[in-house]
Formats: structure tokens, C-alpha cells, sequence
């Protein structure tokens, strides 16, 4: 492979001093319309998982980063992806789906057995994603049944995943007392 076909940028975990960097970025790609939405409300309180968190760096600069937060379904502990977030000059050059690339490689050596978003089959379905049975898995909240995409990490078992989505374990002490919890 020749150099000239080489990315430029470099992924890597995310770092504490990444964190204002992808919030800034999350805010600019998605508004403050995302809190509103029953993925970012499966968030609410809980950390994301510190070993799935990536960043796209280039010349200095972030980016893009991925996220990948713990969730419950149907009694078991699962992954949701999200937030996916490119700067918008930079969409179309690979460095997202370089991102979940990571996220996923990285997922796949834990114990997960599968991968859930809300978003566009035709994008996803380039790292594996596909469309769930409508009702397969349940959001809280309005969530259009054709955007609930998932992947499996063991074979098979993405057909096992069904039921509730809840938010997982609850990491922030606030929420935990439920002083923040709406």
C-alpha cells in the first residue's frame, strides 16, 4: 500500500482532555435537538464505555469520535453506538466509518453480544449493521421502528436480542439519587 493511500489522521482512544473537543463536536453535528432524542436519554447518567471511546486526530485537530454506551435489553447488557460525530468539512473521507471500524473490533473482545443505534441503514450497513424486525427491541420514547439497526458481535446472537431498552448501570451520583432524573 502506498503512502498516498494512507488516511491522515490517526485513531485513538478517546482521553479526558479529548472530552471538551468531541462535546463541542457532538453539539455542532447534532444541535441541541439531540437531547431530546430517546438514544441521548438512554445516556443520561451513565459514563460511556471508557475502552470503546475513539477519536480521529489530524495535524492536531479532532476529527470525528464514536461512542459506545451501555444499555440494557431484555434483561442483558448490550451496546448502543452514539454519538457518531465528523466534522462536517471532513464527512466523506472514511473517518467514521474508520471510527466504528475501532469501536466494533474493540467490542468484539468483550462481553457484549450485540450492537444497537437509531440511524440510516444505507451508512451503518457499510460496518455490518442491519435492520431489526419492527418491535424486535423497544426504545423509550419515539424512535422510528425502520431506523433501529443492530450487529452482531457473537455469531448468532444478534437473533437472541429482544425486549426493553433500558439505560444501564447509572454512573453519575446525581442521577443515581435521582435528583436529575426527569
Amino acid at each position: 500500500m502506498s503512502s498516498a493511500s494512507m488516511p491522515a489522521w490517526l485513531i485513538r482512544l478517546e482521553t479526558a482532555a479529548d472530552a471538551p473537543a468531541v462535546e463541542a463536536l457532538s453539539a455542532d453535528s447534532f444541535g441541541p435537538g439531540r437531547f431530546a432524542k430517546s438514544a441521548y436519554r438512554l445516556r443520561e447518567g451513565v459514563a460511556p464505555v471508557g475502552a470503546l471511546s475513539f477519536v480521529a486526530i489530524e495535524d492536531g485537530v479532532l476529527r470525528g469520535s464514536v461512542r459506545f454506551w451501555p444499555i440494557m435489553v431484555g434483561g442483558h447488557e448490550e451496546l448502543l453506538l452514539g454519538p457518531l460525530a465528523v466534522e462536517t468539512r471532513q464527512r466523506g473521507r472514511g473517518i467514521g466509518i474508520a471510527l466504528m471500524q475501532a469501536g466494533i473490533a474493540a467490542a468484539g473482545q468483550g462481553p457484549w453480544r450485540g450492537i444497537l443505534l437509531v440511524g440510516d441503514e444505507p451508512y451503518y450497513a457499510k460496518v455490518g449493521f442491519a435492520r431489526l424486525p419492527p418491535g424486535r427491541v423497544k426504545f423509550p420514547g419515539p424512535v422510528d421502528q425502520n431506523r433501529i439497526l443492530g450487529l452482531s458481535l457473537k455469531s448468532g446472537e444478534m437473533l437472541a436480542l429482544s425486549g426493553l431498552v433500558r439505560r444501564a448501570r447509572i454512573s453519575d451520583p446525581v442521577c443515581a439519587a435521582g435528583a436529575a432524573i426527569g
